[in-house]
């Protein structure tokens, strides 16, 4: 396999950027800066994930509906009949994905439930817009309410369900399959 070596002028603008990198977060300097270090990895992906540290400090906080312009207004799930609401899920899915947003394990949500949640938790929530490419937020659908029934029983791995219950001493719910077979974009975790 071809590995590209990186010539010297290369290498000293590679160590410039780094040095300009580290200057600009210097103000927001805390210890995960301090982690970072040519011993761990390249100076070129040290600098990417500077760059990436820069971009989530810089990064205004909103509204997700907000990210959209204009800003991205559905109608109440109670506005909506069955048919409407699967042709209004089935948009704002696409729109969300356009904004690297990915909606997680949902399977276990029929349509107007998982619209509902878009609606009532996603869309109000407060978060980092980052245009970083090849960036995803990753929306947990199964884990709503803090609890990790849903996921125990639609989508954990018998090794994760196993791990759980030794850690926690809880009672495991029992196995199901999810009950909708929805194929919504992804994107890697």
């Amino acid at each position: 396999m071809f590995t590209h070596e990186p010539s010297r002028a290369e290498q000293v603008e590679q160590l410039l950027r780094n040095a300009r990198l580290r200057d600009e977060l210097e103000p927001l300097y805390d210890e995960s800066i301090g982690r970072v270090g040519a011993g761990h990895m390249t100076t070129d992906s040290e600098n990417d994930f500077l760059e990436s540290m820069l971009e989530w400090e810089r990064a205004p906080m909103l509204r997700i509906r907000d990210w959209f312009e204009p800003r991205l207004t559905v109608p109440s799930p109670g506005q909506l009949e069955d048919q409407q609401i699967s042709d209004v899920l089935a948009h704002v899915i696409h729109r969300l994905f356009e904004k690297s947003i990915v909606l997680d394990f949902t399977n276990h949500l029929d349509d107007r439930e998982l619209y509902t949640l878009i609606y009532r938790d996603i869309l109000p929530s407060y978060e980092k817009k980052i245009d970083r490419r090849g960036g995803f937020l990753h929306w947990d659908c199964a884990n709503t309410n803090g609890a990790p029934e849903t996921w125990l029983r639609y989508y954990a791995t018998e090794d994760e369900r196993e791990m759980w219950e030794e850690e926690t001493g809880g009672d495991l719910p029992a196995r199901e399959a999810p009950p909708y077979d929805r194929q919504l974009p992804q994107a890697p975790l």
